[in-house]
């Protein structure tokens, strides 16, 4: 088990992206690579952060935006080489750790109040 540690540790200091600190129910766009053949594209999802899971070295994080009247959710992987960036639009005003209950919302209803910050 150490050998593994030891391994995964190695392999996390060759690259260290620095992203900005984002919480469950804040908007953020993120900037995905993506490859098709031999050409590369970078691709903005846009959405509401609904859940954030996994430990210390394999973080997670599901964002869900609304694409023509249907509902659509990403689980991007934090450490993931092919995300570009992060960025944070809204900070998101909710009290909950997972938001699975905006599933069955649509339209206003599934709208996160946006939190103050200074």
């Amino acid at each position: 088990m150490d050998l593994i540690k030891v391994a995964e540790q190695a392999f996390k200091q060759g690259e260290s992206k620095q992203f900005p600190a984002f919480q469950v129910g804040d908007n953020v766009t993120v900037a995905y690579r993506i490859v098709e053949g031999s050409k590369e594209r970078i691709q903005e999802y846009r959405g509401d952060v609904i859940r954030i899971s996994g430990g210390e070295g394999q973080k997670r994080f599901t964002v869900r935006k609304i694409s023509n009247n249907i509902g659509v959710e990403r689980i991007f992987p934090l450490d993931s080489p092919y995300i570009d960036n992060i960025v944070l639009k809204k900070h998101g005003k909710v009290r909950r750790a997972k938001l699975y209950y905006l599933r069955k919302l649509t339209g206003k209803k599934a709208k996160i109040q946006e939190r103050r910050v200074k």
